[in-house]
C-alpha cells in the first residue's frame, strides 16, 4: 500500500474480499508540524492528491487548515482596519465609508451565506455558487456585488500574506463591471443661469463646486485658511466623512486648486461675510459642516421653479474638468487640480472630452501657428 494511503473500514465492514469503505490520504506539512488529510471514494484519486499535495506544500502553496472562520476573520480584519493597522494595496489606511460600506457587506450578504465555513475551505466556486450567482440572480447592482467581493478580497489578500492560507479563493473572480450613466456637464451659459437663481450664500457653494472642481465632502471641510487670495489658491487639505469627521483627501494628498477669474468674487464676498476668520468656510458654524442634502434640496426647489434641468454638486465636478479642458488645460494639470492619483484615472473620466480627432488636432495647430506668425508680423 503506497505510504500515506489507507482505507478506512467502518465497523460493519468484515475487511474481506472488495469494499467500498473509503480511502484517506494525508501528507504532513512541516510548516504547520501536522498532517493534512482528505477521503475519496477510491484507491487511485486518494493516490494521485496525495502526489499532487506533496508538490503543494513543498511549494507552500497549501497549508494545514486552519479552524477560522469567515465570520471571525472579518471580524479581525475589520478592527485592524479601523486601527489603521491594515491598509490598502497602496499602503494607505482604509477611508471610513469604505470600511461601512465593506461591514455591511460581510454582515448582510456574506456571512448569512458562507460566514461559518472555515477560511482555508472555501473555493473559487464556492464564491461563485454560494454569493456572486445568487446575488445577481436578485437583480443586485454591480456595484453592489463588486463591494461585497472587495470586501472578502481584503480579507483574503491579508490572509494570505500572514500565512494563514496558502491559496486564495477570491484570485480568480473578476468583478462585475459598473455601468453609470453619463453625468450631466453644464455648459458656460447654464452655469451662470443656475447660480444666478440661488441665494447668495448657497450660490458661493456652488460656484466654488463649478469653478475648482472640489468633491462634496472637500467642500464641507474646506477651512477659511485654506483660501489663499493673494496667490491665487485653494488648498484641498482634507475632506468629511459623516461620522468620522474631518479625514485625508481621497487620493490622500494635499492640493493647489487655481482661482478663477470666475470664481473670485463669489469667494471674497463670502469670506467678507462670515462671522468667523477661523473654521469651516461653507460652514452652518465653525466647526459644523452645512448639509449637503439640505443644500441640494434648496437648489432644485430654485432650479424646478426657473424651468432648469438639475445639476448635482458631483456633476459640478465634472463640469469643472469640462470647462479646464475646453479652455486647454493639459491633462497632467487638470489631474492635479482634481486630486486624482494617476493622469490614467483622469484619462479614463474625461479622454472622450479632449481633442482627439483629426479636425480637432489640426485646428489647434492651425490657431498656434497663426497666433506666433501673428506675433512675429507685429514684432
Amino acid at each position: 500500500m503506497a505510504t500515506g494511503v489507507r482505507q478506512r473500514h467502518g465497523l460493519n465492514c468484515n475487511r474481506k474480499g472488495r469494499c467500498d469503505c473509503p480511502w484517506e490520504a494525508s501528507v504532513y506539512s512541516k510548516r504547520d508540524a501536522k498532517k493534512i488529510r482528505k477521503t475519496f471514494p477510491t484507491k487511485a484519486a486518494a493516490v494521485a492528491w496525495r502526489d499532487d499535495s506533496r508538490s503543494a506544500v513543498r511549494k507552500g502553496s497549501m497549508s494545514a487548515p486552519t479552524a477560522i472562520t469567515i465570520t471571525e476573520a472579518a471580524d479581525a480584519w475589520l478592527a485592524r482596519a479601523r486601527a489603521g493597522t491594515s491598509l490598502t494595496r497602496s499602503g494607505d489606511p482604509y477611508k471610513p465609508s469604505a470600511l461601512r460600506a465593506y461591514a455591511d457587506a460581510m454582515r448582510l450578504r456574506v456571512n448569512p451565506v458562507i460566514g461559518s465555513m472555515r477560511l482555508s475551505e472555501v473555493r473559487s466556486i464556492d464564491l461563485k455558487r454560494l454569493l456572486v450567482n445568487p446575488l445577481i440572480a436578485e437583480g443586485r447592482s454591480a456595484s453592489n456585488v463588486g463591494v461585497t467581493l472587495l470586501s472578502l478580497m481584503a480579507i483574503y489578500r491579508e490572509a494570505i500574506d500572514e500565512g494563514v492560507v496558502a491559496v486564495n479563493p477570491t484570485s480568480g473572480l473578476k468583478l462585475p463591471r459598473v455601468r453609470s450613466r453619463r453625468d450631466r456637464i453644464a455648459t458656460p451659459g447654464e452655469c451662470a443661469k443656475l447660480l444666478a437663481e440661488l441665494s447668495a450664500a448657497d450660490r458661493r457653494v456652488w460656484a466654488t463646486a463649478m469653478y475648482a472642481g472640489l468633491r462634496r465632502g472637500e467642500l464641507m471641510a474646506l477651512h477659511v485658511e485654506d483660501v489663499d487670495m493673494p496667490g491665487g489658491v485653494i488648498r484641498v487639505c482634507r475632506g468629511w466623512d459623516a461620522e468620522a469627521g474631518e479625514i485625508a483627501t481621497k487620493s490622500g494628498k494635499d492640493r493647489k486648486v487655481p482661482i478663477a477669474g470666475a470664481l473670485r468674487s463669489y469667494l471674497a464676498e463670502h469670506v467678507l461675510a462670515l462671522g468667523w476668520r477661523e473654521g469651516l468656510l461653507f460652514g452652518a458654524a465653525p466647526t459644523v459642516p452645512f448639509c449637503d442634502r439640505t443644500l441640494t434640496e434648496r437648489a432644485d426647489r430654485a432650479w424646478e421653479g426657473a424651468g432648469l434641468s438639475r445639476i448635482t454638486l458631483h456633476e459640478c465636478r465634472h463640469t469643472y474638468a469640462s470647462l479646464m479642458i475646453a479652455a486647454g488645460v493639459n491633462a497632467k494639470a487638470l489631474s492635479e487640480y482634481m486630486g486624482h492619483s494617476k493622469i490614467a484615472v483622469t484619462m479614463d473620466l474625461y479622454g472622450h472630452l479632449m481633442p482627439g480627432n483629426e479636425s480637432e488636432a489640426a485646428g489647434l495647430l492651425d490657431a498656434y501657428l497663426a497666433a506666433q506668425q501673428g506675433r512675429a508680423a507685429t514684432g
